[in-house]
């Protein structure tokens, strides 16, 4: 009986699949790993100058994509054309992500009654540490705290099949970084005062 293939949500990258990026680079290990920094370096200064918030982690994203594709056999000809594809797709994402995370912030605004003055300033604090989040953890929270009751439970086993961890997983991690916010917040809220 063969395996199940992985699904693209499960790999994880690996030091054969490391290795064989860095082998498209050059022959020399060293070298290999001068050029790899390079390559990240440029990618870092391209999401930059795009206005990511996370230039380091997009840059990552697109390294780790390229060298799942190879992983997976993926024949790349061309090897600068293809980090450039990428990068576009990984920006792409980040966009479509920071656009979700964007209306998940305005419902929140929109369910949130502004009574007072100190509310106000409790939620510009939120909306402030929610941006200071890697999009990843960012994300997570939005998605973790989405949702009424009933489709709330199924929402998050969603989420947790989709980051290929055990629901417990994703609840310590949602909490981990909840207790992160609520100190952003406090500290902002002292420095307000």
């Amino acid at each position: 009986m063969e395996p199940l293939p992985r699904k693209k949500k499960d790999w994880v990258l690996t030091s054969e699949s490391l290795a064989g990026l860095l082998s498209l680079l050059d022959e020399d290990p060293t070298r290999a790993g001068e050029q790899y920094e390079e390559w990240r370096q440029k990618l870092v200064k391209l999401f930059e100058w795009r206005g990511s918030a996370t230039p380091e982690d997009l840059a990552d994203t697109t390294l780790n994509r390229l060298a799942r594709k190879i992983d997976e056999g993926e024949v790349i000809r061309n090897f600068s054309g293809y980090v450039g594809s990428t990068a576009r797709l990984i920006w792409l994402e980040a966009l479509k992500d920071q656009e979700r995370a964007h209306a998940a912030l305005e419902e929140l605004r929109v369910l949130t009654p502004r009574s007072s003055e100190a509310d106000s300033q409790r939620l510009g604090c939120l909306e402030a540490c929610l941006e200071n989040l890697p999009m990843e953890n960012r994300a997570i929270i939005l998605d973790y705290y989405q949702e009424e009751r009933g489709l709330k439970i199924e929402l998050r086993k969603q989420l947790a099949a989709r980051m290929g961890v055990p629901v417990n997983a994703l609840r310590i991690r949602a909490h981990r970084i909840r207790m992160q916010l609520e100190r952003c917040v406090l500290q902002c809220l002292k420095k307000s005062d």
